[in-house]
């Protein structure tokens, strides 16, 4: 099935293809990839490989049951390292800031309370940035895209550093949009029944990064 896709993305970790249609969806779908790494022992990276793609799956079942807005499972293959995903009609926030036209409020009430719920179902994200969150074109709902690092957590640190890394991503690639980043985190703390504690570790994260960049 996936000799007929057409690849549109490379990482470290994955390929990721467009797959136009799938079965009976004729807006087809996305198919993830997960690679070998030859350096590897090749049953210690069968292991870590395939845990990390049921590790995927289950974080992007546990939000969609949550009724977060991600892309919906269609099958999962462990055995070739491979998810079958929905494809998100739609543009990546990116896209939309930098064009400048959006509702910023909106954006960050959608963006906090989305993270709320994800943080409240204890998935922590690891890659936040603004390539990975899209908006849909039918209904403008923010989609969290792009599971690969993502794990299950309790702890309000591992919540707090994901903040800080889409904190960090704002910064870099939107500069002058503090504003818009600190509603995001009101957001988040009217949606989150955990944020206090989140909110604390974030203060720390903080520090910790200034302290890095100051030590170079």
């Amino acid at each position: 099935m996936i000799d007929s896709a057409v690849l549109i993305k490379q990482g470290a970790e994955a390929r990721v293809y467009e797959l136009i249609p799938f079965l009976t969806n004729p807006n087809g779908c996305i198919v993830k990839e997960r690679f070998s790494k030859t350096y590897r022992h090749p049953v210690l990276d069968k292991q870590l490989t395939h845990r990390r793609v049921s590790q995927e799956a289950r974080c992007l079942f546990r939000c969609r049951k949550a009724g977060i807005d991600t892309p919906a499972l269609y099958m999962v293959d462990p055995e070739a390292a491979t998810i079958y995903m929905e494809r998100i009609l739609g543009r990546i926030l990116k896209d939309i800031i930098i064009e400048g036209k959006a509702d910023t409020d909106v954006l960050a009430d959608s963006i906090g309370a989305a993270l709320a719920k994800m943080h409240d179902v204890d998935v922590v994200h690891g890659d936040l940035t603004t390539s990975n969150l899209m908006l849909r074109d039918d209904n403008t709902s923010l989609v969290i895209i792009d599971f690969g690092l993502s794990y299950v957590s309790k702890l309000p640190e591992d919540k707090a550093v994901d903040l800080y890394v889409l904190e960090r991503a704002f910064s870099s690639t939107h500069p002058q949009t503090e504003a818009l980043f600190e509603r995001i985190l009101v957001s988040y703390k009217s949606h989150s029944k955990q944020a206090k504690p989140t909110l604390n570790k974030l203060e720390e994260v903080r520090l910790r990064g200034r302290k890095r960049s100051m030590l170079g």
